[in-house]
């Protein structure tokens, strides 16, 4: 059986696909993912053994050029176009699609397995992107909500014009001159009527009172069995358990002095801290030797032997943190961040920041509520109920189930 994965963002958007896809070949399947090009992924996907068909431009670079929201259609179209030129191409004679990532992107992916003949899975790794009655939707840059309004239904449909306005030329642009019909709303063709939704239900229970029959695989995770380097096992080793601080692929344009700002506030609980470089470009800012910065790492090993690990919110870090039993500090900075901030703050297994730029005594202040030794019993009781097989409940549904069945279209 041949499988396609398609997505477009940032590595919180790939790492899911690459723990599916790694559970699909174990069951025999032909496998290969259209992702972005940068070089993390294609490392990532090579690690795992599963093809890269690249496609857009870097998400990285995009996503540090801070671009002005007026530009979202513009991108969008892009990216919607390179979906049609790349996916077409990788999805070409294959049995099912999987279709995640940024909304244009999964439109365009969609659009391209139903030219193809192919059926699809739509998969969104949080519920704030399925309509429903029971809370509000996220907003696009440059297009807030009205905050006069508080009926859910009403913003959910103030969303899907929302969505078409945006989206809905660039996809039916695309659509048209591929054969295909244009689509009325853009969010509801990517929704469908049976989407997945890969996150944890302990962290994320689907609450949507809504007429989506949805379906909850577990979030798609895949054991990290990469050691650690010398060098970080030497500190880890040379003295009391670190803060882990990192904010993977958010850039953290407002707070310039980022590094500054998160090493004191570690220290100022008597810590010492691990700095993750990503995207935020973190670094040391001394010579002391209570501080360590890392690159790209094993997570997974880590935060299991860390006091406390700071972040900015993403589905992936937050559920790795939650499985290893350790408190959390979410920094939110945009889109569904500060949801994931209020469950890990709900749930008691650490602390949400409040507001995206930290200060030292702000991040210090929410660090101590996180290293208090109920919230450490918390987290480590919540690790247990937190389900690792997602991704091999999604491959099976895949594999075994009819397309009637696993929500395919």
């Amino acid at each position: 059986m041949r499988v396609v994965l398609s997505t477009y963002g940032s590595r919180g958007d790939v790492e899911p696909l690459v723990a599916l896809a790694v559970r699909l070949r174990e069951r025999g399947a032909e496998v290969r993912v259209c992702a972005p090009p940068d070089e993390e992924f294609a490392d990532r996907l090579a690690g795992a053994g599963v093809p890269l068909v690249p496609v857009g431009p870097s998400a990285r670079a995009l996503t540090k050029a801070a671009p002005a929201p007026s530009s979202l259609p513009q991108r969008a179209a892009a990216v919607i176009a390179a979906q049609f030129e790349a996916v077409t191409a990788a999805a070409e004679g294959c049995d099912v699609l999987v279709a995640a990532g940024m909304m244009p992107a999964a439109a365009g992916a969609l659009s391209v397995a139903e030219g193809l003949g192919v059926r699809s899975v739509s998969v969104t790794f949080t519920q704030l992107t399925l309509p429903s009655p029971d809370r509000p939707p996220l907003t696009y840059p440059g297009r807030p909500l009205p905050p006069e309004v508080t009926d859910n239904r009403v913003l959910w449909e103030l969303d899907a014009r929302n969505v078409d306005a945006l989206f809905g030329e660039a996809l039916n642009t695309n659509r048209v001159a591929n054969g295909l019909p244009p689509v009325d709303h853009v969010r509801d063709y990517v929704v469908g009527d049976r989407p997945w939704l890969a996150s944890d239900p302990v962290l994320d229970p689907w609450q949507g009172a809504s007429a989506l029959d949805v379906v909850q695989t577990g979030a798609w995770i895949l054991p990290d069995e990469r050691p650690l380097p010398a060098e970080l096992e030497a500190f880890l080793d040379a003295g009391a358990p670190p803060v882990f601080v990192g904010f993977g692929s958010m850039p953290l344009h407002t707070s310039p002095d980022a590094a500054r700002v998160v090493v004191e506030a570690v220290r100022a609980q008597g810590r010492r801290v691990v700095v993750r470089r990503g995207w935020a470009d973190l670094a040391l800012i001394d010579d002391r030797d209570d501080c360590l910065a890392v690159g790209e790492v094993n997570q997974q090993a880590l935060f299991g032997r860390v006091a406390a690990v700071v972040h900015h919110g993403g589905a992936g870090t937050t559920t790795t943190a939650a499985r290893a039993g350790t408190p959390q500090v979410v920094v939110a900075q945009a889109a569904d961040q500060p949801y994931w901030a209020g469950r890990v703050a709900g749930l008691g297994i650490g602390a949400a920041h409040d507001g995206p730029t930290p200060a030292t005594a702000s991040l210090s202040a929410a660090l101590a509520r996180a290293l208090a030794p109920g919230t450490r019993a918390r987290a480590a009781a919540v690790a247990g109920t937190v389900r690792a097989d997602g991704a091999a409940v999604a491959a099976e549904l895949l594999l075994d189930t009819p397309a009637r069945e696993d929500g395919s279209r």
